[in-house]
């Protein structure tokens, strides 16, 4: 098949970026998007021309690195999908596909289609842990839980911090993320030590790092590879109204 890539090209956080356009003959439609880029690299490679940037690991759809809009949307048109996993085949022959970084403040670029994440790390420093005793504590595995709860705490879990959310939201918010990691150590026996702060810390970083408000749209759970439900949102904003309610009747008392 025959495809037009326009992809967003960037040196730097400060450089102004452009879009530049290459044309793609003769290629697999069985071949996934960054295998795509791969032959397109290699083909500007041969001709002496800097490879487009672009983050990515596992390529298995579950470490969140392939981060980018392809037409518009992140990760490409595929519900449920991560862009390592798109394949070719879900694109029209003759098509212009356009291949731009995620577009956020607290996203900055980092080149062409590379932006950098470490705010996630920041957030999930600042309250996303438990704390571990060490000695004769007994196995995770022997303290009861209810099956509705573990498979909730675990659906939560499933969220592989790509920023798809942040991506999608008009106000790049973060609260699908931040919520989703509030609630798989909130719903479970082993995250109840630090649940008064955890939501108070993690929203105060979030906030810190510049990401906006919720806006109601639901377009982050819509377009999150992983489908994390926007009820996690729900119980965050409890979390966080009980851990200012406790702080307030400290400060009272």
């Amino acid at each position: 098949m025959n495809v037009t890539l326009k992809i967003w090209r960037q040196k730097n956080a400060t450089d102004t970026g452009k879009f530049e356009t290459y044309d793609m003959k003769d290629i697999n439609d069985h071949m996934s998007f960054l295998e795509l880029v791969d032959v397109l690299n290699e083909k500007l490679e041969q001709e002496g021309k800097e490879p487009v940037h672009f983050d990515h690991d596992c390529r298995e759809g579950i470490c969140g690195s392939c981060a980018m809009y392809i037409n518009g949307r992140p990760h490409g048109p595929m519900k449920g999908t991560t862009a390592c996993q798109l394949h070719m085949r879900h694109f029209k022959e003759g098509e212009t596909i356009t291949v731009e970084p995620w577009r956020a403040r607290a996203f900055p670029v980092i080149k062409d289609l590379m932006v950098d994440r470490s705010a996630f790390d920041r957030i999930i420093q600042a309250g996303g842990y438990i704390s571990v005793n060490t000695g004769g504590v007994p196995d995770a595995n022997e303290i009861p839980v209810s099956k509705d709860i573990a498979d909730e705490a675990f659906n939560a879990a499933t969220c592989i911090a790509c920023g798809a959310c942040v991506a999608a939201c008009k106000n790049a918010s973060a609260m699908l993320f931040v919520s989703a990691k509030i609630s798989q150590l909130a719903l479970l026996p082993q995250g109840q030590v630090e649940r008064e702060r955890r939501a108070e810390l993690m929203i105060s970083q979030m906030d810190a790092e510049g990401f906006g408000a919720c806006s109601n749209t639901q377009a982050c759970s819509a377009e999150c590879p992983k489908e994390i439900d926007m009820l996690n949102i729900a119980r965050m904003n409890r979390e966080f109204l009980k851990a200012k309610v406790g702080s307030r009747a400290q400060e009272i008392h």
